[in-house]
């Protein structure tokens, strides 16, 4: 979760910018590494990492991609379509629609596994109130059949 404070002028360390960002900073240097970033995360005179708004505010919309499922290599290309700047608005909102197309499938495969889920807890309460449990069904056992 971004903890919104204000940042120092100098920028934050990399333990500061995992604490506020809640990812490790491992997961931080591994965005760099993996050219996830749009800008290039400054430098101390001793290479030690300061991260500023901008970074925390890229990590966030990274972090929250990434728990949408887009891949690495399309979070990637959405960073390079985003740092070259201006001129590429419809190709990073191609990219984005196509993204949500695909979470919106997911989600609808979800529901359907949702509902699933719900018939299998009526199941199991109807029989569990009606004192009745012994009869669903269980591997090994003579039940009657998977769909319990």
């Amino acid at each position: 979760m971004l903890e919104v404070k204000s940042i120092p002028e100098a920028g934050l360390t990399i333990a500061e910018a995992a604490r506020r960002t809640g990812v490790s900073a491992h997961t931080l240097r591994y965005y760099e590494r993996a050219g996830l970033v749009v800008t290039r995360v400054d430098r101390t005179s001793g290479g030690r990492r300061r991260y500023r708004k901008l970074d925390l505010d890229w990590i966030k919309i990274c972090t929250k991609l990434r728990a949408t499922g887009m891949p690495i290599k399309l979070i990637r290309r959405y960073a390079e379509l985003v740092s070259a700047g201006r001129g590429n608005e419809q190709e990073r909102l191609a990219l984005l629609e196509a993204h949500r197309a695909d979470v919106l499938d997911r989600l609808a495969e979800l529901q359907e596994n949702l509902k699933l889920i719900d018939r299998k807890i009526g199941v199991y309460r109807g029989r569990l109130e009606a004192g009745d449990a012994d009869g669903l069904w269980a591997p090994g056992s003579s039940g009657s059949g998977m769909t319990r």
